[in-house]
């Protein structure tokens, strides 16, 4: 089950929130326990028992690193590096089996049979959830949690369970003890959920569309290749954003403050300023849980290299079990030493329009090696952006159209991927504080009933990290 889908809104959600606050406080995070474990097992209750089992062993490491941590460090470490393997080991089996297989096939010629597992969903989120609380217990960064349930809640927390934002344990151990509700936080959270929901909808399956129809055609030309690859570079950002948007506006009706995720990525003005507004909780876990602690650039600039590329090969690989993921990764990788090296500086004396259309473009060609998990495939379709390949010319009548008939949505894309209305909206908050209320109060229904009514009519409705 996904939020953008007619069961969430018509039937769990609604339940969910009377169930939750007719519930008194001190049992509010057993009401969401259990929900949550309803809402991860919609499709799938056999992965349940996996999720209750993930639970249960970061559960008890978490009380023993807490026992131990200021008396036998030693013993504590031990406890969380016994918690991080298990963790990653059940996360390897059910990802990434299949990829050791078919490297292994690849590389010496024997064929190894498929493990023929479905890939639960949302394990590569709760997993880095659950190894960041025993990493945070073990640096004292918290306490451990002594409540079962509260702990089970953080895990399994339905708004953030399927595609994040990944939750530090530290910034919601506070929460899950005590969190405040106030009809001013449930009406912004009724916002966000909006706006989340007419990213997703409204926005990132209108470019979706246009993407998935180029994208599968047998031949085009360059200019619709260019199209193509544009539109689904809004999808994703849209598609995400808006999830997580949508997350986050679900935890501030139930009193849980999440930080954002987004902070408009497509204004950047390098590669690096990018990946410091994109996916934000997972850049900022791969920074604590990995980059740092292996001596980030505290050891001399071989070493700094060396956890970069640490770094980002993991970021590449976790966001799935094929070569292509990696590839991205590691494209990332050398254009931020570029950077680093040499880039910064040179971008930092050029026009910020030139720095932006360069980041721009290093962009759309990552989003190329992302889409593809066929390698070969994304390589003929970038031999088709530049007139090689299965095109068939610069621009042809199907060409024209295709662009005429998407230059209205396109000038929304970009606009919404702006700060502009926002900052705009703030501005006339101040100026006019009621009445641009009451106006944004019903232009968020609006885009929500729109959103459904599209949801109704339409059998087109993917989410790009569902499986991640």
């Amino acid at each position: 089950m996904v939020f953008s889908s007619l069961e969430f809104m018509f039937l769990y959600f609604p339940v969910v929130l009377l169930l939750y606050f007719v519930t008194p406080l001190k049992w509010r995070n057993v009401t969401l326990f259990v929900t949550s474990l309803i809402f991860y097992g919609w499709g799938e209750p056999l992965y349940v028992f996996l999720m209750l089992a993930t639970i249960t062993v970061d559960y008890f490491f978490g009380w023993m690193v807490g026992k131990y941590r200021e008396s036998n460090r030693k013993r504590a470490r031990a406890y969380m590096v016994a918690a991080i393997v298990i963790n990653l080991a059940i996360l390897g089996f059910f990802k990434y089996a299949n990829l050791v297989v078919d490297t292994i096939t690849a590389l010496t010629g024997v064929t190894l049979t498929h493990i023929d597992v479905p890939l639960p969903v949302g394990i590569s989120f709760y997993t880095f959830q659950a190894l960041s609380y025993v990493i945070d217990v073990y640096r004292m960064d918290a306490n451990a949690q002594k409540n079962y349930t509260a702990f089970g809640t953080y895990v399994t927390l339905f708004p953030q369970l399927i595609a994040g934002p990944i939750v530090r344990y530290k910034d919601v151990d506070d929460q899950l003890r005590s969190r405040t509700h106030s009809m001013e936080r449930f009406a912004s959270g009724v916002r966000t959920l909006a706006a989340g929901m007419g990213k997703k909808v409204l926005l990132a399956n209108a470019a979706g569309e246009i993407w998935a129809r180029i994208s599968e055609a047998p031949e085009t030309t360059v200019a619709a290749a260019w199209l193509g690859i544009i539109m689904y570079t809004f999808q994703i950002y849209f598609d995400f954003s808006g999830y997580s948007d949508m997350a986050i506006g679900l935890g501030k009706m139930m009193g849980f403050s999440f930080r954002e995720n987004f902070y408009y990525p497509y204004m950047a003005n390098s590669v690096t300023d990018f990946w410091r507004r994109w996916h934000i909780s997972l850049s900022t876990w791969f920074r604590e849980y990995v980059y740092i602690p292996l001596g980030g650039n505290r050891k001399g600039r071989g070493r700094q290299i060396f956890n970069l590329l640490a770094v980002w090969f993991l970021t590449g690989l976790w966001h799935g079990a094929s070569w292509n993921f990696v590839t991205w990764g590691l494209y990332y990788f050398v254009l931020l030493m570029l950077e680093k090296t040499f880039l910064l500086k040179l971008l930092d004396k050029l026009p910020k329009f030139v720095a932006h259309i360069y980041t721009l473009i290093t962009v759309v060609f990552g989003w190329l090696l992302f889409v593809f998990t066929d390698f070969s495939a994304g390589m003929r379709y970038l031999a088709t952006m530049f007139g090689f390949g299965r095109a068939t010319g610069f621009i042809d009548a199907g060409g024209v159209f295709d662009w005429t008939s998407s230059l209205i949505l396109l000038a929304i894309l970009i606009i919404a991927s702006t700060p502009y209305p926002k900052k705009l909206l703030y501005k006339l908050w101040e100026k006019y504080d009621a009445p641009v209320r009451a106006v944004t109060a019903v232009l968020c229904l609006a885009v929500f009933f729109i959103a459904l009514a599209y949801l109704v009519n339409s059998s087109y409705n993917p989410f790009l990290y569902y499986r991640f």
